[in-house]
């Protein structure tokens, strides 16, 4: 019993531990949306009450927060989308409440309205959430009373608050390259594990090491997707904020990079998919094996100068480049079946889908598809 007991401190002790310490890292990583969102949601309610003369405007502050939302790399589209949705929201609300009063009907078809609203801004449950609350404290919270404005005062205020966590996300002083980058660099350090885990399968004839292989360059997929989000994030920053638009050759760059990466991601699935079945068949002689396997490993190599690349904000970005397309070249010119000791079906067909991958590959170092295959041997019938 004491054992038992003794285990489960030591378990959840273990358990409280990581979340812990995995707390601390998100904390870390969330000190600037956090002041972001401070300063918004303050600096809306400041500019309403003390430049604009509104009694207490909480709507410009709600509306700031709403807009700028709690994201790494705020968006300005979605920004945009989301202090239109507010204020409108705001003003419909204002309007039903002025011509019908504060009772539970009107209040009933204004949170309907901002739902419905809300949901054809953004698919995700917290805006609705969120709109839904703003729009029954339109009808819950009294209306101000400066006569100038009138109902149009709550929508005022939602002005403010989206134009302040515009301005908010505009002139944050931060890299918008910083996400995409460090994304980039995980999908380049995951595929070069991926190419060695293959060459090792291919060396030990080790099936399940190839499957290994096949799953971790699946589970690349993810990093793709999220690097692709955030550079439309980083694209709109370059181009619409008078800070960053310096950035904006590199960000360029980077979504290249990215796109051909995507396509040597999965080129390097299929080879590591028809890698399994050459193995489980034993189709390949060890020569041709250990050939394949060589050429797998060189590969990875190759892909190393790749992630150092990527690195590089820089003008060491074009020298790590042309190293990798250096190396990806000397790759390419050995692969044809026959300069790899491979006579058989199984090899040539892994062969070709090899080329496909280094292409790729070598496109993601700037090379055009034709100035890629030139480097390729030719195949003749």
């Amino acid at each position: 019993m004491r054992r038992y007991l003794a285990h489960l401190l030591r378990s959840a002790g273990t358990v409280l531990l990581r979340r812990v310490r995995t707390g601390a890292v998100r904390a870390r990583r969330s000190v600037l949306p956090a002041l972001q969102m401070t300063a918004a949601g303050v600096g809306a309610y400041v500019i309403a009450e003390q430049l604009l003369g509104h009694e207490s405007p909480l709507f410009a502050a709600v509306a700031a927060l709403i807009a700028l939302g709690f994201t790494k790399e705020p968006r300005l589209r979605k920004v945009i989308e989301v202090a239109v949705g507010c204020t409108l929201g705001v003003l419909i609300a204002d309007l039903l409440v002025h011509a019908f009063g504060p009772r539970a009907l009107t209040a009933v078809v204004v949170v309907f309205l901002a739902v419905m609203l809300a949901r054809f801004l953004d698919p995700g449950p917290v805006l609705a959430m969120q709109m839904a609350l703003q729009a029954l404290l339109v009808v819950m919270v009294p209306a101000p009373t400066e006569p100038d404005l009138g109902p149009l005062t709550r929508s005022v205020d939602a002005v403010v608050g989206g134009s302040t966590a515009l301005l908010i996300a505009l002139l944050t002083p931060k890299d918008p390259r910083g996400e995409p980058l460090r994304t980039l660099q995980g999908v380049t350090d995951e595929l070069t594990r991926s190419l060695r885990e293959t060459a090792a399968a291919l060396r030990s004839s080790d099936s399940r090491e190839a499957w290994h292989a096949l799953i971790r360059a699946r589970s690349i997929q993810g990093q793709i997707d999220e690097v692709n989000q955030e550079l439309t994030s980083a694209k709109e920053l370059v181009y619409f904020s008078p800070a960053y638009r310096r950035h904006r050759h590199h960000v360029r760059r980077l979504e290249k990079v990215a796109d051909k990466l995507d396509l040597a991601v999965r080129s390097l699935r299929v080879v590591s998919r028809r890698a399994v079945s050459a193995i489980d068949h034993a189709a390949m002689s060890d020569a041709g094996t250990e050939s394949l396997a060589a050429v797998m490993e060189e590969t990875a190599d190759a892909a190393v100068q790749l992630a150092g690349a990527v690195r590089e904000t820089g003008p060491g970005f074009d020298r790590r480049m042309q190293t990798a397309r250096d190396s990806l070249a000397a790759v390419a010119v050995q692969l044809h079946p026959a300069r790899l000791g491979l006579d058989d079906l199984e090899g040539e067909a892994l062969v070709l889908l090899i080329r496909t991958m280094v292409v790729d590959l070598l496109e993601t170092t700037g090379l055009s598809h034709q100035e890629a295959e030139e480097h390729l041997p030719v195949l003749r019938s």
